[in-house]
């Protein structure tokens, strides 16, 4: 077994980005597959890409929202997430399979079934360039119910789709990286994980390897965009939440544990 994968009985939470699935390449998966024999594994998976593919609204310039803070949100509706349900529960099949072959189970688990709690979407979104009310079932997450997870254990992966409950019992769209950063700090992960379509944070145009939190919240505040912003805010979430770090990149798991690659997140 290769020396970056190490027993451990803390959990390993990876979040496998929604744009990334269909690239990764069967050594990446060989590679995931071990440090889900070796150590607990809980995966949050995003749906950003076959969402797109499966309807052509769904690449509608006009479907993505902007908050106050400028960040982006997909406008969602009751249509939209049974859209959301059809394409994870066809990845979900697909990650099944392929860490299956590879002597790692997975059991799903459904954010909304009791898991995540989201908290109240914002009223007022820009579309469009115009600020207009309308109802997005989106949310924050605002709690994790820990108990309506099973324990994971090595061998048996936890497949988390991050759909949340709300207060007012509605099923909600919910952001995945921050997601994932609610479920590590819940599990008391040493590390999270966000595999994502960028080798780094880039900062003017450089690599960033490392990067303290405080930093990386100047940044997220005064320079990052899209995407990025609301990973920066995971990460910080994660590390408020003790994780002792969280690593963004787009490599195998170990490359990026091991800080060959990517960028390495840390408290201080």
């Amino acid at each position: 077994m290769s020396t970056d994968i190490e027993e451990a009985s803390a959990p390993l939470v990876v979040k496998l980005g929604g744009s990334r699935l269909d690239d990764l390449d069967d050594a990446w998966w060989d590679d995931l597959a071990a440090h889900g024999r070796a150590r607990p594994l809980v995966l949050v998976h995003g749906w950003s890409k076959p969402l797109k593919q499966l309807d052509a609204r769904h690449r509608d310039p006009a479907a993505i929202l902007r908050d106050r803070y400028g960040n982006q949100s997909r406008w969602t509706t009751p249509a939209v997430i049974e859209d959301i349900l059809l394409v994870s529960t066809q990845l979900a099949a697909e990650i099944r399979d392929r860490l299956g072959r590879r002597g790692v189970g997975v059991e799903r688990v459904i954010g909304s079934a009791g898991l995540l709690q989201a908290g109240a979407a914002e009223r007022w979104w820009w579309r469009d360039k115009q600020l207009v009310e309308l109802e997005n079932l989106v949310g924050p997450i605002v709690g994790v119910r820990r108990e309506a997870l099973p324990d994971p254990v090595p061998g048996r992966a936890l497949l988390v789709t991050p759909l949340a409950g709300n207060q007012a019992g509605q099923v909600v769209n919910t952001d995945a990286d921050r997601a994932a950063a609610a479920l590590a700090a819940a599990l008391a992960a040493a590390e999270l994980i966000l595999v994502t379509d960028v080798a780094h944070l880039l900062i003017d145009g450089e690599p960033v390897h490392r990067i303290n939190a405080q930093n990386a919240a100047r940044f997220r505040d005064k320079g990052a965009l899209g995407g990025m912003r609301k990973k920066l805010r995971a990460c910080g979430e994660a590390l408020d939440g003790g994780v002792a770090r969280v690593v963004i990149g787009s490599a195998p798991v170990s490359e990026l544990l091991a800080g060959r690659t990517g960028t390495v997140i840390t408290p201080t």
